[in-house]
């Protein structure tokens, strides 16, 4: 009981930290934000690798079927944290931010015979930038300076109970069931700096409160003695998540100090299209594991609110061609010499992973930044005399974003995960 009690505080506990946005960028002002690396620990390692994978002392909600392969004697409970720094370039200007973030805490067990069940917390989505631009209104010395000042803070998140069952020998089936909540606050505001012109402040504010169902398949064949092959499907269906997009103009001005606003939109919910994902993945005897994930998010289909001004006439409504359709392709394997070794570093896991992805967002009509990523990470198992099943899952990421004419991103990126695997459905005999 008072680990059930510690579990649930942990992530009560959670629940506020991911409250604090995970991102520095500007590009977290377009869409629903920055999506968010949706992988445990021991994934990350290999770059977000995991649609075959299936690892009896991990957790991996990459796809909900592996559940079922989970150890029947274990309990497993996952956390994770991140610590960045990212360098932002423009025309020869560069600057630097520092983040850190608890990412997930997630737990899974065995149910049943075939039966596995994990739950936790997961992010989707991080709003989080602060930037200006300030410029000349003329050429003359005492020149007029308009500033344009952005900030934005939010995000989406989401608690899940997942399922997997093995129905038959080699095919596991499964299935995610996530309540998601979140919000942004994005600001843009005109200030001068003589005070000659009225304050202007475009504030754009949303509020989610909805569900998010995700399906997953894994199919293992036997192709010799000590090779196997995994295929892994997921799926999730499109839906209304709500929101209700709203737009507040506020005009200030600048000698009474009074302000009057004006509101738009507010009356329309925001969708979530279809995601696809397929992988393979090969495990060699045990030791070997190397597998690719392409994944389908099918952007395009969404509207998504935008303000326009035509013939002197403004308005906040859905509008097509704001997003675009997102395509990853990731490579990665996990590689541990003698798993149940007495050597220590036999059983550590060496890991790496490397990865492409075009852009879901659109800035100012044209495509948003691309993304190549590459990471290295460890699985250090913890051994001592209460428990040598637990791991420590460490790696470092390299994401470099780069779009035409806008700012570039270079992320490094530490993730740590600990994997506490409890012998807690053990039974013990008395003779």
């Amino acid at each position: 009981m008072k680990k059930v009690i510690g579990i649930v505080l942990a992530s009560t506990v959670s629940m506020a930290a991911f409250a604090q946005s995970g991102t520095n960028s500007p590009y977290s002002q377009f869409g629903l934000g920055v999506l968010s690396e949706q992988s445990s620990g021991f994934n990350r390692g290999m770059n977000g690798l995991g649609l075959g994978f299936h690892e009896g002392n991990q957790v991996n909600y990459l796809n909900p079927a592996s559940y079922a392969r989970l150890d029947t004697l274990t309990f497993l409970f996952d956390a994770g944290i991140s610590l960045q720094l990212t360098n932002f370039s423009e025309k020869g200007v560069k600057r630097n931010a520092k983040n850190a973030n608890i990412e997930y805490v997630v737990a899974g067990f065995k149910a049943a015979r075939r039966l596995g069940l994990s739950f936790g917390l997961i992010p989707f989505t991080n709003v989080g930038y602060q930037y200006l631009a300030a410029q000349a209104l003329t050429d003359q010395p005492d020149a007029t300076i308009l500033t344009n000042t952005y900030t934005g803070t939010g995000g989406v998140r989401q608690a899940y109970l997942g399922i997997g069952w093995e129905p038959i020998k080699g095919l596991a089936l499964g299935a995610n069931m996530s309540y998601m909540w979140g919000d942004y606050d994005r600001r843009l505001i005109n200030s001068y700096s003589d005070g000659s012109v009225n304050n202007l402040v475009h504030q754009y504010t949303m509020d989610i409160r909805s569900y998010k169902v995700d399906f997953g398949a894994q199919y293992t064949a036997k192709v010799s003695s000590k090779d196997n092959i995994t295929l892994g499907l997921t799926f999730s269906p499109s839906h209304k998540i709500g929101g209700k997009p709203q737009l507040q103009e506020i005009l200030t001005n600048s000698q009474t100090n009074v302000s009057d606003t004006t509101s738009y939109g507010g009356n329309f919910d925001l969708n979530l299209p279809n995601f696809f994902g397929v992988g393979l993945m090969w495990d060699h005897n045990g030791k070997w594991k190397v597998g690719a994930d392409y994944t389908l998010q099918q952007w395009s289909t969404v509207k998504f609110p935008s303000y326009e001004t035509n013939g002197g006439v403004s308005s906040f409504a859905l509008r097509d061609n704001m997003l675009t359709d997102r395509h990853k392709l990731t490579l990665g394997g996990d590689f541990c010499p003698a798993p149940f070794s007495r050597n220590f570093f036999n059983r550590i896991h060496y890991r790496a992973g490397v990865s492409y992805a075009t852009p879901y967002i659109k800035v100012y009509g044209n495509d948003g930044p691309t993304e190549m990523s590459a990471s290295i990470g460890f699985g250090i198992p913890i051994i001592n005399p209460y428990n040598n099943r637990s791991f420590l899952n460490v790696s470092a990421q390299w994401v470099r974003s780069t779009a035409k004419n806008y700012i570039q991103e270079n992320v490094f990126r530490i993730n740590v995960g600990l994997t506490f695997n409890e012998l807690w459905f053990k039974k013990w005999k008395l003779e």
